[in-house]
């Protein structure tokens, strides 16, 4: 029985060593990104560390991807001075890297924050839907209106003003009209919007949503005729306060000819492209 246990302490022995000797001349891989690095026997292995992951945040709002030019770039067609607009242009370059103006149209919903030393906070924030942008350069300015307290409030911001803070889009979308300032004259739902709105997610590629809204009006008289066919208003249900003897009436106003008038508008394709290849050039910058 001891030459036997004997035998079997040599044989134990002897897969050990076997087994040394293999986990030597062996290169092992862990389960995880790490590994060690191929070297000599007689040096230590080198630890070569996992890359590191990439974080994306999902809070953080995606940025368009639309080829937008404000329309604030494109010059009036008079005769004005062609230095006077390329020097605005690198202003209002300069002011967008700092401020990150969005995409909007009339009838978005905006937020903006403004400084106001007479403020709780130092900051005025106001929420409400954009119903006109105009202005050219730095003149730019667009107007947000809300209903507060049952009272219609309006202000008028410069796009390119200093104390502007931030500009923040809430809602994304186009209207059927360019200019919404027949919002004074509808009923107060259409110009209400909660102070405490949260963002509503929007397509970074692809069209603007486009919202067919029809409003109604308040009973006349109006601040403007918006029947008539000089405004071209298509925003708003006129079968709903006018009568047809009224909307005859207004088509006595139209004016057939402006149809056929050339120098009215002119192409801005060729302009709005060089224009945006020069933006985008000086803000990848």
């Amino acid at each position: 029985m001891a030459a036997c246990s004997r035998r079997l302490d040599k044989f134990i022995v002897s897969l050990r060593l076997l087994r040394n000797l293999q986990l030597q001349n062996e290169r092992f891989l862990s389960t995880s990104v790490c590994r060690w690095a191929p070297g000599n026997d007689s040096e230590p292995p080198k630890f070569i560390p996992p890359s590191k992951p990439v974080i994306i945040d999902k809070t953080q709002a995606v940025a368009t991807l639309r080829k937008f030019l404000s329309p604030e770039f494109i010059p009036p067609r008079q005769r004005t001075n062609p230095l006077k607009f390329s020097m605005e242009r690198k202003d209002m370059i300069r002011r967008r890297k700092i401020l990150n103006v969005p995409e909007f149209y009339p009838g978005s919903i905006l937020a903006v924050s403004m400084a106001d030393p007479n403020a709780t906070g130092k900051i005025n924030r106001f929420v409400g839907i954009c119903i006109q942008r105009g202005g050219k350069g730095l003149g730019a300015t667009f107007v947000l209106r809300n209903i507060i307290n049952q009272q219609g409030v309006e202000i008028c911001y410069e796009l390119y003003n200093p104390r502007i803070q931030k500009i923040e889009v809430l809602k994304l979308e186009k209207r059927l009209d360019d200019n919404l300032m027949y919002l004074r004259d509808a009923l107060p739902e259409y110009s209400t919007v909660d102070p405490d709105m949260k963002p509503v997610p929007f397509p970074p590629t692809g069209e603007v949503p486009l919202n067919e809204l029809k409003v109604k009006m308040r009973p006349k008289p109006w601040s403007k005729r918006w029947e008539r066919p000089k405004f071209n208003i298509q925003g708003i249900h006129f079968d709903l306060c006018l009568v047809p003897k009224q909307m005859e009436h207004a088509q006595k106003w139209a004016q057939p000819w402006q149809e056929y008038d050339m120098l009215k508008e002119y192409d801005t394709s060729k302009l709005e492209q060089q224009i945006l290849s020069e933006v985008q050039q000086e803000m990848s910058k």
